[in-house]
């Protein structure tokens, strides 16, 4: 079984893989610009995305072609854990403390992250059981 963490971890190296730049002023445009292959003035050949990213478009289907392969990942192990206490506890105990809900009691930071609402929560018994566990877990830590 794959935890929810060994799938973040490889999203993420895959995801940083992507060529995208961050730019939040003119130096770092220009070099992400450079780095892409691309001059300043090549702006029609980029699509800018709302933090701060910066790729070419004509790897925006390779983009959106990657984001779905993550999310249908996250369905596809969240539906494999039909009692909620493996892969759905590790993602829920991940988010929980990265949310630091021992510290607020509040899930909604959780729940977003990982792109569920209450209702598709309260759907689920797996789901419920594997939020019910990692609750308790955040204050069994030491």
């Amino acid at each position: 079984m794959t935890t929810y963490t060994e799938l973040k971890e490889r999203q993420e190296k895959e995801f940083n893989a992507f060529p995208m730049v961050f730019a939040f002023n003119d130096k770092q445009f220009r070099e992400g610009m450079e780095k892409l292959g691309l001059t300043v003035s090549d702006t029609d050949k980029v699509y800018k995305n709302n933090y701060g990213g910066i790729y070419r478009r004509t790897d925006s289907e390779l983009l959106k072609k990657l984001l779905e392969r993550h999310t249908d990942e996250l369905t596809t192990a969240i539906d494999k854990d039909q009692d909620g206490t493996g892969f759905i506890f590790s993602m829920f105990n991940y988010e929980l403390a990265n949310h630091e809900y021992n510290y607020t009691y509040d899930i909604t930071d959780t729940i977003n992250a990982l792109g569920l609402t209450v209702e598709e929560i309260n759907k689920s018994e797996a789901l419920i059981n594997g939020l019910r566990l990692a609750k308790k877990d955040q204050f069994n830590q030491d």
